[in-house]
């Protein structure tokens, strides 16, 4: 089934243009809310949202269209995108909606779906509301219609959670930690959680007026997080994304420290401890042959899927994995949550900061990673993948590569787009291989 609203992570888009409006908002809250409706008791669905100036367009038209048929609505205003999936479970509501476009600047936005049981919704069941988007909605009669309220302690049960993420004998307080929260959704919890646990919290990315989101600052435009980092003479840097479901970090020399990093110090540690389940990692094609090795070196396995947070999270669930993650950021830790949360992953890192009494350059940094390189190559129609000439030159670079690296080619989700990324030991030979198989769909398209 081709899909005209859900991409690979809810629905996605510039506002008010294509599909993310104010109309569309409110025919997936009748949609959803007609999905959810099941039984005879009052249903209930959670609303949060980052700090886009369009939040209150989509916040308004998605509780209108929830009311109509029935649920009530309960609104937590600014929150990350993990505390909305905890509340949904912890609240017994029957649906979570966080309003975010993630790392996107202001002028997108998005809508992300959670079950009951706060993990994100199955193709299966996105492809049934989507459905439902096209058939007239069944409303509510008069005196069914749903409520809408807000509550004023979401934040503060959120930080409780984070806390509890960590042993109760753990406290920050010889850390200087600089925290930047993109002036997203958690442009509040994630410094008062840090605080609250001891440490000197700096932040960058705080002062959120509803277009400055992502803008110079978050876990995907780290330079003044590393500049800020080495001129306070830091411990660590922090960065989140807009929605705070990912988490790059900075150490004490400035250097980005990526989400492949990130999951090899906390499955270390959790092997050491005995807590680490399934064998293993998950990760996506993405992560870096690097990590792989090191894990291999530690008697564990790296499981991969397609990119995606939500593909991560289904191979950890079926094969009973804690960790998962991308390289990107994303960080899952199933003993504490049920989708990526950047601050929890936070939380474990300067765990492990004041546990090992050593610097974060040094903890951080446990592999080489290999020379990787990804290029993108746009094309205007067709399906440039199945030219004969293009996988015949694909082929060629796999065998040239075998045992010594890796291949990836997938066409994006969200544009005609084919990303090309290889890597191995030699540079040049990586560097050559990707622009080959460029040259080959460039010419193709």
């Amino acid at each position: 089934m081709t899909r005209k609203f859900f991409g690979t992570d809810g629905i996605r888009g510039r506002t008010n243009a294509g599909v993310m409006t104010a109309e569309t908002a409110m025919r997936v809250g009748q949609a959803a809310g007609n999905y959810f409706v099941r039984g005879k008791h009052r249903h209930r669905v959670v609303i949060g949202k980052d700090t886009r100036l369009s939040g209150y367009m989509m916040e308004s038209a998605l509780v209108a269209g929830f009311t109509s048929v029935g649920m009530d609505v309960i609104m937590t205003g600014p929150l990350p995108t993990p505390a909305i999936a905890l509340l949904t479970r912890e609240m017994r509501a029957d649906l979570g909606v966080m309003i975010s476009a993630s790392h996107n600047l202001f002028a997108d936005n998005g809508i992300k779906l959670f079950g009951p049981d706060g993990f994100k919704l199955s193709d299966e069941a996105e492809a049934e509301i989507e459905a439902l988007l096209d058939v007239e909605p069944t409303l509510a009669t008069a005196e069914n219609i749903g409520r809408a309220r807000r509550i004023d302690d979401a934040r503060g049960r959120y930080i409780h959670a984070v806390k509890n993420s960590v042993g109760n004998d753990v406290r920050f307080d010889s850390l200087k930690v600089v925290v930047d929260c993109a002036h997203g959704a958690a442009y509040q919890v994630a410094p008062s959680a840090i605080w609250e646990l001891g440490a000197e919290v700096i932040t960058l990315g705080v002062n959120p007026n509803g277009t400055n989101i992502n803008d110079g600052v978050g876990s995907t435009s780290i330079e003044a997080l590393q500049a800020k980092v080495v001129a306070e003479g830091a411990h660590i840097g922090i960065a989140l994304d807009g929605d705070a479901d990912r988490l790059i970090v900075v150490d004490e020399k400035g250097r980005k420290v990526d989400g492949d990093q990130i999951m090899a110090l906390i499955a270390s540690r959790m092997h050491e401890k005995g807590s680490l389940k399934g064998g293993g990692v998950v990760a996506t094609v993405m992560s870096n042959l690097g990590l792989e090795r090191f894990l291999q070196g530690q008697g564990l396995t790296l499981e991969r899927t397609k990119v995606g947070d939500r593909y991560v999270l289904e191979r950890m669930k079926e094969g009973g994995f804690n960790v998962g993650g991308e390289q990107s950021g994303h960080m899952i830790m199933l003993d504490h949550t049920t989708t990526g949360d950047g601050t929890v992953a936070a939380m474990r890192v300067l765990a492990s900061l004041v546990r090992s009494g050593k610097p974060a350059s040094e903890i951080l940094h446990l592999f080489d990673p290999v020379p990787q390189l990804l290029k993108n190559v746009r094309y205007d129609g067709g399906a440039p993948l199945e030219n004969v000439t293009v996988q015949q030159v694909i082929a060629e670079a796999e065998a040239e590569l075998e045992g010594k690296g890796r291949l990836v080619i997938r066409p994006s989700g969200t544009e005609p787009v084919i990303r090309v990324m290889a890597e191995g030991d030699d540079a040049s030979q990586v560097e050559a291989v990707v622009d080959r198989v460029c040259d080959a769909v460039r010419t193709a398209a």
